[in-house]
Order: C-alpha cells, then sequence, then structure tokens
C-alpha cells in the first residue's frame, strides 16, 4: 500500500493498523490490548449471538477493559464491523497444484465457490452490510485474486471489475438465501426434508392448471425432488454468468 500525495492514505487509523502501517496508539504507555485482541473478541461475539450483540460497550466487557480504552484503537462500531468482516473471510486460499493449467474459466470457479464456502462457515459476515468499497488487507487480497484469475482475456479492465462484482453478488445472495433458510429451519425444529415436503404441499393446495399453470408445471417436474446436486441453483446460476463471459471473450478473440 502507498500513501497519497498529502502523506496519508485516507484510512481510518484502525486500518492502518490493519495494514501495519501503525503499530499501536501513537500515545500513552504501551497498552497490553491490541487491535488483533478487539477483533477477535469481537468475530467472537458475531459468531455466538450474531452481529447484533456486537458493540463497543459489549466487546469492551468481554476482554475486561473500559469502552474507552476501545477508542483508542476503533473510533466507531463500522470500522469495527469492516476489520471483524477482514477477519472473518480471512485470505484466499491456495489454489490446487492442478491450478496452473486452468483457464479463466476454472480460476474464477474456484474463487467462487472459495467465497462461498467462507461465507457459508461464516455467515454472521453476511448481517453486516456493505457500507464502502473494500479497502482492507484480505478483501484486496479475495478482488486481487479474482481479477487476476481474467488475466490473459480479451476483457477491459473494467469488464474484469463489473465481472467479479456480478460473481460477488451471486455469491454473497446465494450464502445468504441459504443461511435464511437454514435459520428458519433451526427455528422451527422440523427437518429440512420436511420442511420442503410441507412446502411443496401447499403449493400443490393453493395453486392449480387453471389459476397458476407454469407453478403447476414445476411441481409436476422433478424441480424439488432434485438431481441430487445440492448446490445445482449455485452451480447453474455460476455457469450462466461464466457462459456469457465466454461468449464476450471468444467474439473479441474472433474479432
Amino acid at each position: 500500500m502507498t500513501e497519497d500525495e498529502d502523506g496519508g492514505t485516507g484510512l481510518p487509523a484502525s486500518l492502518e493498523m490493519a495494514w501495519g502501517l501503525r503499530d499501536r496508539p501513537s500515545k500513552g504507555p504501551r497498552p497490553t490490548l491490541t487491535l488483533p485482541k478487539i477483533v477477535e473478541a469481537a468475530v467472537t461475539l458475531a459468531a455466538s449471538e450474531g452481529t447484533d450483540a456486537v458493540s463497543m460497550g459489549r466487546v469492551a466487557k468481554e476482554l475486561g477493559v473500559s469502552t474507552m480504552s476501545l477508542y483508542r484503537y476503533v473510533t466507531a462500531k463500522e470500522e469495527l464491523y469492516i476489520l471483524m468482516s477482514d477477519a472473518g473471510v480471512a485470505t484466499p486460499p491456495p489454489l490446487p497444484p492442478e491450478a496452473e493449467g486452468w483457464g479463466w474459466r476454472e480460476l474464477l470457479t474456484n474463487w467462487a465457490y472459495a467465497q462461498r464456502a467462507v461465507l457459508m462457515a461464516n455467515s454472521w459476515i453476511l448481517r453486516i452490510p456493505i457500507t464502502a468499497a473494500p479497502v482492507s488487507p484480505n478483501q484486496l487480497a479475495w478482488m486481487d485474486r479474482g481479477l487476476a484469475s481474467m488475466a490473459g482475456t480479451t476483457l477491459k479492465e473494467s469488464e474484469k471489475l463489473s465481472t467479479i462484482i456480478l460473481i460477488g453478488g451471486l455469491v454473497r445472495n446465494e450464502a445468504t438465501m441459504a443461511a435464511d433458510m437454514i435459520d428458519a429451519i433451526v427455528k422451527s425444529g422440523v427437518a429440512p426434508q420436511q420442511a420442503l415436503a410441507q412446502y411443496v404441499r401447499t403449493l400443490g393446495l393453493m395453486t392449480g392448471p387453471d389459476s397458476h399453470p407454469a407453478v403447476t408445471r414445476l411441481l409436476d417436474s422433478d424441480a424439488f425432488s432434485g438431481s441430487g446436486e445440492p448446490d445445482f441453483q449455485f452451480r447453474f446460476g455460476l455457469d450462466r454468468i461464466l457462459d456469457g463471459l465466454a461468449a464476450l471473450i471468444d467474439e473479441r478473440s474472433a474479432g
């Protein structure tokens, strides 16, 4: 990371510390409290009780310090949210050995599935609103991996950015829907297959070929019985995005 012409990064002090540009608060004796400890406590709280439980006061209580001491590191809960999300996504996992022979499509597929796995394992991240473009270390590492997946293609840099935004949106939306459904099923105490069967039964009772012909055709198909592929919907959506991208790349290459 480089500083701007005025000598600053434009980032809050907490994010500069996350980048390693600041070791600790500039005033006062060397404290025992650290930014990683604060973030770790907040993440633990979010993972166990949800993001609504995270507040500067509650995190301070978990650490056994005063709330004011936290403000020497993080000036607002919004900053803490950014740092929590960054810790949650961690750095992108290493590519497998066979990735050396992969093309852009395989690399983007791996990137999408890796993001999805992280969000599904840390669904509390999905409850943190996106309020700014990524500026934290791990988030930018993911962004760089996604952009690098399309190196050597005929895509413009702006199109590469649009691609990772589009795929990232699919990943987040699918992970959010899955997390919401899992939460609802857990709260209901009903097994997933039983919940699905009840939904199909309800649709059958409330619809018919005259009032809802398309829904009826859906119920008559194997859409709900499934093909045995648990990731079908995500794979289908991702493949359609990549098919469109492939068509654009092929068109450019032919021209």
